[in-house]
């Protein structure tokens, strides 16, 4: 069922509406479990876009399945999604830094409030992210350190290939994820393929996950798959390779994955001279889990980021 959350009048006739799709069983017993599934805070980020019409498709498909509630949030930032943009067009706000919001605050802070007072009482949320059109992102799971105990073990069974465990200090306070976990609704961020771009191998890899999930908490009937066992990072085991000038970046490794100390990642090229101004190499053995996919880089542009810690 299609309901309403949030809406809002703007200038010129317009609304911001924010729409949920609740998929639960035909009789409730009121003791379901419910999971909520949010993307689309970026109107860049289009994955999410594809793995809530595939979720639903494959829910529908088998209804008798279905011994929770899922509810999903495809699109929290449907303006900036009709024009392709990360943020809030007008505004000029990025939407995953007005939360958890205030009921008589301005615009944003008003619609955030409400999509956090919608998702209250979940016992699991996800929220989908790609990544913006600067860098491609393997598929991962991110959290806190003050959520490691709680979330870690739902991280390790969603299906992804890398997990990445934040220092607490170095998170927004103001994005979704940290306010829901503030708030007792335990939620896993998620990351992965490259803003306004489809990955369909990264979302249907996910979309499994999310079953596998599903059934974890009891909301859907079958038994659990076999899933990735992701590597489990700490921040302080991530390098973050940066250009050191300006100029156009090649990359020189085709996937996301392991490599050596010394891998050759990429160039920083000039092309008024035809030299490369910077060589980018690996400086550890492990894993490339970012890695740039916008040519043009200035100085401090990040390029890759790579894990040199040890699969647990």
């Amino acid at each position: 069922m299609i309901e309403e959350i949030v809406s809002i009048e703007l200038p010129v006739h317009e609304k911001w509406t924010v729409h949920k799709n609740r998929l639960a069983p035909g009789s409730l017993s009121g003791k379901e479990k419910r999971l909520s599934i949010v993307t689309g805070i970026h109107g860049d980020e289009l994955d999410g876009q594809y793995i809530c019409y595939e979720v639903i498709r494959r829910i529908n498909s088998y209804p008798e399945k279905l011994k929770g509630i899922v509810d999903i949030y495809p699109d929290l930032n449907p303006l900036g999604l009709d024009i392709g943009s990360r943020g809030i067009p007008m505004f000029e706000l990025d939407m995953n830094r007005s939360f958890p919001g205030d009921n008589n605050g301005a615009v944003a802070e008003y619609v955030a409030a409400g999509i956090i007072d919608n998702i209250i009482g979940s016992d699991f949320c996800l929220d989908i992210h790609s990544s913006n059109i600067f860098i491609k992102e393997m598929p991962q799971a991110r959290l806190t350190e003050e959520n490691q105990n709680r979330l870690l073990p739902f991280a390790k069974i969603i299906n992804t290939d890398f997990v990445w465990i934040y220092s607490s200090k170095t998170v927004l306070d103001a994005t979704l994820a940290y306010s829901l976990n503030n708030m007792d609704v335990p939620t896993l961020a998620i990351e992965m393929g490259v803003g306004n771009r489809i990955n369909k191998e990264y979302c249907d890899q996910l979309i499994e996950g999310i079953f596998n999930l599903m059934i974890e908490l009891g909301i859907w009937e079958g038994e659990q798959i076999s899933v990735r066992q992701p590597i489990i990072s700490t921040e302080g085991q991530v390098e973050f390779l940066r250009s050191g000038t300006g100029g156009v970046f090649v990359p020189a490794v085709k996937n996301l994955g392991a490599i050596g100390m010394g891998t050759h990642i990429g160039d920083v090229i000039e092309p008024i001279t035809g030299r490369i101004v910077q060589r980018i190499e690996s400086p550890v053995d492990g894993i490339i889990f970012t890695l740039r996919e916008h040519p043009v880089v200035y100085q401090g542009s990040l390029v890759a980021r790579v894990y040199g810690g040890k699969k647990e």
